[in-house]
């Protein structure tokens, strides 16, 4: 009885397929993507491109709209990093320090732990010899979280007052949540080329989503009741937006930026394939030579900058909501603190500057690549092959690709085109419905139309791969941490830490663990996806009933029996969105993992970015987006919406 409905969806897509399929196998055969179903995209991209380079400096579309976008990108990071070169390392950190302290509370403990990571990860970005790298990113940071900010702030307060524009707004920004950060270089870099103009843009776009989406989240919670009042005291709509309904929406704004700042980040970092400069830079030109140590002495700052804009923010928003200020302290709190905290810098940083140089001192420079390189290869030579019964870590990496990879790989190529069309359909239809369904199938033809079959199914076995063993840690780990307090509470930093990376950060362990190659890439991708996964597992089990749970073990189920017969059916639905979470965030990282090796439609879009091949890297990226069309309809119940990371 319970497979009737299940039968009734999908008895249209077969009784379809049992006319077609033998159709088409008649017209274009069973093996792999037939060449005349292919349409050739890569020649005339290639050919656009030559035309926007030929046109670039007489198009008026050029000269009068994107230079002058061009222009303003350019001056403002430049003027930006000019500026936070010019006053100096001392006031720079003496500026950062009392910001930090006077978002945690001059008076709270907080501020004074927040002011101390704060001189503590930039102290060590001096250190590290990458003060000027991480004054290239901050400089792009700043500019790039200002516009994605107030950009992102103004869909969103269209999408949470108007229910036209967020139903048009949503797939929008669904579509950009699942498209991997690559996607966003290759289109800019053809109208901009390399350098900074296209990295400052395509990290704006990249960064503006959850802003939008939080904003209008947050707006559209605001307490009936609360509004009602307003509205009761005969206040306008703009004075209810302002007064009432947009101070109820301050945490969920400020989470927005919190996230936006994050992203921000992670697509600077990775915008180093374009120009970008900074520490994205460092550590892509340490990888492409295999500098595991000059990769970690870029890394590390990147690393310590994401804790401390996160813990910033996150402190900001813990304080929102607090009781006023104690009496006799106000001077402490307010405009007063603010004030107070700029003639403090404003002194102490003239003083430093007037005293000290502006650049780092080169003897307080600690070089740790060489050590670093030396542990690597002391790892290499020791443990990472050869260790009896063990095998080593590059051992395994070899056997994952040659037992899991290769075996996956040709069998995704060696299954008849039509046969993975159909079921990219069918398991939407099951997942989402017939718009799903749609979406799915029209994308996963579309990858073979633009003629890049074989190695979107190369990429797509890493991600399977990929997923599968994230969701089989993800779901043991989360089980565990559900059941176990201690494990959950031990557990929580370190998430806490590892959702706060970039993606480029996963890069270097996995290549001092396993060499380049794709079982590296790999690993990166189950890395990157595992915090949201466990996090997701731990919050759907943990909020089933206790009542429910106690039922279960008066009547002697057994622990085993209430995680399968209990608690994973009723946390269906965040096991299905850690699912989601998982497949998106694995084939996202498995793209990135082209800087390591992962060969297929990762590598494609590289060597476009560094060749200006953008036929190749054009046609490699939209089969990026189609593949995780593909993966997120299979897999998304309707009414769950992708998060971000």
């Amino acid at each position: 009885m319970l497979r009737r409905p299940l039968v009734r969806r999908l008895l249209p897509l077969g009784v379809a397929a049992a006319v077609l399929i033998p159709l088409a196998a008649v017209l274009w055969g069973s093996g792999t993507w037939p060449s005349e179903l292919t349409v050739d995209v890569k020649t005339p991209l290639d050919d656009a491109y030559t035309w926007v380079v030929t046109n670039r400096e007489t198009n008026p579309v050029f000269l009068y709209f994107l230079l002058h976008l061009s222009n303003w990108s350019d001056s403002s990071v430049t003027w930006m990093t000019d500026l936070l070169e010019t006053v100096g390392w001392f006031p720079v950190i003496v500026a950062a320090v009392l910001l930090s302290w006077r978002i945690g509370g001059l008076r709270d403990r907080r501020g004074l732990r927040l002011a101390g990571v704060t001189l503590a990860a930039f102290a060590v970005c001096g250190v590290l010899g990458m003060w000027e790298a991480t004054m290239e990113t901050l400089a792009l940071m700043a500019v790039a979280v200002a516009v994605s900010a107030v950009i992102g702030a103004l869909l969103g307060l269209g999408a949470g007052l108007s229910d036209r524009f967020e139903r048009i707004l949503r797939p929008v920004l669904d579509t950009m949540q699942i498209m991997p950060a690559f996607a966003y270089l290759l289109p800019l870099v053809l109208l901009f080329g390399i350098g900074v103009p296209s990295a400052l843009i395509a990290t704006i776009i990249y960064a503006a989503p959850p802003m939008a989406r939080l904003t209008s989240l947050g707006l559209r919670g605001a307490d009936p009741s609360v509004m009602e009042a307003a509205k009761s005291l005969g206040t306008s709509p703009v004075q209810r937006l302002l007064t009432a309904r947009l101070p109820l929406a301050r945490k969920e704004v400020l989470l927005g930026l919190n996230q936006t700042i994050m992203m921000a980040l992670s697509m600077v970092t990775i915008a180093a394939v374009i120009g970008s400069g900074g520490l994205g830079e460092e550590v892509f030109r340490a990888l492409s030579t295999v500098d595991v140590g000059g990769a970690l002495a870029a890394g590390i700052p990147i690393v310590l900058l994401a804790i401390w804009l996160d813990r910033s923010t996150a402190v900001a928003g813990e304080r929102l909501g607090e009781g006023a200020a104690p009496s006799g302290s106000s001077w402490l709190h307010g405009w007063r603190a603010w004030t107070a905290v700029a003639g403090f810098g404003a002194v102490l940083g003239t003083a430093g500057w007037q005293l000290l140089i502006a650049k780092w001192p080169e003897e307080w420079e600690l070089n740790i690549a060489p050590p670093v390189n030396d542990a690597v290869g002391w790892f290499t030579g020791h443990l990472a092959e050869g260790v009896p019964v063990l095998g080593g870590t590059r051992t395994w990496a070899d056997n994952f690709t040659i037992w899991i990879l290769d075996p996956l790989r040709d069998g995704l190529t060696g299954v008849p085109w039509w046969l993975l069309v159909l079921l990219a359909a069918g398991l939407a239809l099951l997942a989402g419905g017939w718009g799903a369904m749609a979406t799915a199938g029209l994308s996963m033809a579309g990858v073979g139309v633009i003629g890049v079959w074989t190695n979107s199914l190369d990429t797509l076995s890493q991600a399977i791969a990929g997923v599968v063993v994230t969701l089989v840690l993800g779901f043991l780990i989360g089980v565990a941490a559900a059941r176990v307090p201690l494990l959950e509470r031990m557990l929580r930093p370190v998430l806490d830490t590892m959702q706060t990376l970039p993606q480029f950060i996963y890069l270097i362990p996995v290549v001092a663990l396993f060499n380049v190659g794709r079982s590296a890439a790999v690993a990166a991708a189950v890395l990157y996806a595992l915090p949201a996964v466990v996090r997701i597992t731990v919050q759907g089990l943990k909020q089933i009933d206790a009542a429910t749970l106690e039922a279960s073990r008066s009547m002697g189920a057994s622990a085993f029996q209430q995680i399968r017969q209990v608690q994973v059916p009723l946390a269906r639905p965040a096991l299905m969105l850690a699912l989601n979470q998982g497949v998106v965030l694995v084939l996202a990282m498995v793209i990135v993992g082209g800087f390591v090796g992962s060969g297929a439609l990762g590598y494609d879009v590289v060597y476009g970015l560094q060749k200006s091949q953008l036929g190749v890297g054009l046609s490699a990226g939209v089969a990026i987006v189609l593949l995780g069309l593909v993966l997120d309809r299979a897999t998304q119940r309707p009414g769950l919406k992708s998060g971000t990371h």
